[in-house]
């Protein structure tokens, strides 16, 4: 067999394109993931009014034609807060989970494809992370880096390796004995362009579809984490700062909680949709049903 051949199956874009079109609730969830990466990229064309901007008069004001999500307890206007918090949100979660994609795969692919001690040294450090609950860990991280933008992905990617580790490590198991990689090690192939030629582009589904689940609880763990303070520092308008501003007036003006909250739970069940449906499309045993 030549070192060249690897395996048949369709490449990643023409599955993930296949997959668009036959999964519906999937193709709905892409549509509302779109639709707020683009509010979040354009925010400073399509928000109505400056996030920061004040006006005592309309403190705690209510949802109406000129403001449609109401004002916050500084006047400012919700929904442009919405808009704009997105772009934290998302940069966050996209960034860290694409880290997290990177690293974990990495370590991975390296425990799986060496073995023996290498595979018990990296698996032991991934289970003593995966025993801390995300939202702990990442608390934990953040607490002693400082709560930045960027220790804010550190820490959330932090949180996400040990996943994307043991989803790498268990199909590079098996894919390091296939007939393509002796025949690449035939030839004089190094193990790191094994690795990077032949591994990694045959565990991508398994990694990608990982990746998008984990990408809501991205947005969870930066929302909590915003929260209780040790997201990015105000007055940048983030989800979670949002619902911890608003959370003392929750009863006479729920808006201020609730529209932050609509916009995570969409944003996480947008990208639900898209997990499963990524995974009944790369799932050779569903597809053949």
């Amino acid at each position: 067999m030549n070192a060249a051949t690897v395996a048949t199956r369709p490449s990643l874009p023409r599955r993930l394109g296949h997959f668009a079109r036959k999964q519906k609730a999937a193709s709905f969830g892409l549509v509302v993931l779109f639709a707020m990466i683009l509010c979040a990229v354009f925010a400073p064309w399509i928000s109505p009014y400056d996030p920061n901007e004040q006006n005592i008069i309309l403190n705690l004001a209510a949802p109406s034609a000129e403001h449609w999500f109401g004002n916050d307890t500084f006047g400012r206007d919700t929904l442009s807060r919405v808009i704009w918090g997105a772009r934290v949100s998302l940069f966050v979660a996209f960034t860290s989970i694409l880290l997290a994609m990177v690293v974990g795969g990495l370590l991975g692919v390296i425990a799986g494809y060496f073995g023996g001690r290498t595979d018990r040294v990296i698996m032991a450090v991934m289970d003593v992370l995966l025993s801390f609950p995300s939202l702990v860990m990442g608390l934990l991280v953040v607490a002693v880096l400082g709560p930045t933008l960027v220790n804010l992905i550190v820490a959330i990617a932090f949180t996400a390796v040990a996943p994307f580790a043991r989803i790498a490590r268990a199909p590079t198991l098996s894919i390091r004995n296939r007939e393509f990689v002796d025949a690449a090690r035939s030839f004089g192939m190094s193990d790191w362009r094994i690795m990077l030629r032949y591994i990694l582009p045959n565990i991508a589904d398994e990694v990608v579809v990982l990746g998008t689940l984990w990408l809501a609880t991205a947005v969870r763990t930066e929302a909590s984490l915003s929260f209780i303070g040790l997201g990015v520092r105000p007055p940048t308008p983030t989800w979670g700062g949002m619902i911890r501003d608003g959370f003392e007036n929750m009863l006479d003006s729920p808006w201020l909680v609730v529209m932050p909250s609509l916009a995570i739970l969409a944003v996480m069940i947008a990208l639900n949709m898209i997990g499963d449906g990524l995974r009944d499309a790369t799932d050779p045993r569903l597809r053949q049903e």
